[in-house]
């Protein structure tokens, strides 16, 4: 095993056990883990007064203290449908329920507005806006609505998104040969075969989240880059075997290896090829995207 890729997982087993790494953590920052508790939304009129407090919901916070917690908090009641279309949101109920401040509330809508949860307007106030207006390639939303009722949706549109973006990234990619992407892609690859043979999925997950966002980075489409984050996040809250990238096995190991052969070929054709490949490993997927054409 290469250094770097020997490096990459004591980081991230060091980042697991609270330890602090050998100084690589933060050049190789990888995606947060998915949560796999979820909370569940308060009820907005409920008789316990625990459950509006936010300073018992830590688990949803991603370390952002009571704004951030605020933020999940109503983001997830607002997708869940809990807060439907309409919803006046009232800054004082809502800082009495959660026993937070008037400046948390404010800049907890503030974020959903940009969002576009929310929207604030003279003499109408803050009402929750429908799902039209929602920004769906918002991570936060694409988090809410997997581990909300609409997860089926979400896992459903993230496959075909990905179907979209990540064919032609790597097509695009072997037009580019930086030496150094491609020895990460294929650390990468090493990093997921030796996790896999040591039964460790969240390393497996980590590397293959840097590979599929190193992909797009390097396809050389400053468009197809803004959407990396998407695919991250796709990646961490699919739910279940919707594409081959979802748990380890062998047969996803040997197209990610296929990928990164090609693109060290230049081939792009073979490129694609191959990714199209990995995202249809599991069967469940045949019946979102169709089959890859015959070249």
């Amino acid at each position: 095993m290469s250094t770097l890729a020997h490096t990459m997982m004591t980081a991230a087993r060091s980042a697991d056990s609270g330890l602090a790494g050998p100084g690589d953590l933060d050049r190789y920052p990888y995606a947060e883990a998915p949560v796999t508790e979820r909370l569940g939304a308060p009820s907005w009129d409920g008789s316990d007064p625990e459950l509006g407090r936010v300073g018992r919901r830590a688990a949803g916070s991603r370390g952002r203290g009571l704004h951030g917690q605020l933020v999940q908090q109503l983001g997830q009641m607002i997708v869940s449908g809990d807060l439907g279309a309409d919803r006046p949101l009232v800054p004082e109920e809502i800082g009495q329920r959660f026993e937070v401040s008037r400046t948390v509330v404010r800049e907890s809508l503030r974020v959903l507005e940009a969002k576009g949860l929310v929207s604030a307007r003279p003499n109408v106030g803050t009402r929750v806006r429908p799902v039209s207006d929602w920004n769906l390639l918002d991570p936060d939303i694409i988090e809410w609505r997997a581990f909300g009722p609409q997860r089926d949706n979400q896992r459903r549109e993230l496959s075909e998104l990905r179907w979209t973006i990540e064919p032609l990234a790597a097509r695009l990619a072997a037009g580019h040969g930086r030496e150094d992407i491609q020895q990460r892609l294929s650390d990468m690859v090493e990093i997921m075969s030796h996790a896999m043979g040591q039964g460790d999925a969240l390393t497996f997950s980590r590397a293959d989240a840097e590979f599929h966002s190193l992909l797009i980075q390097v396809a050389g489409n400053r468009m197809l880059e803004h959407l990396s984050g998407i695919v991250s996040s796709a990646l961490q809250v699919s739910g279940g075997p919707v594409t081959g990238c979802d748990r380890p096995t062998e047969a996803s190991l040997g197209h990610h290896a296929r990928i990164v052969d090609a693109l060290a070929a230049g081939d792009g054709a073979a490129a694609e090829a191959a990714m199209r490949q990995l995202l249809i490993v599991h069967p469940e997927v045949e019946r979102v995207v169709p089959a890859p054409r015959e070249h």
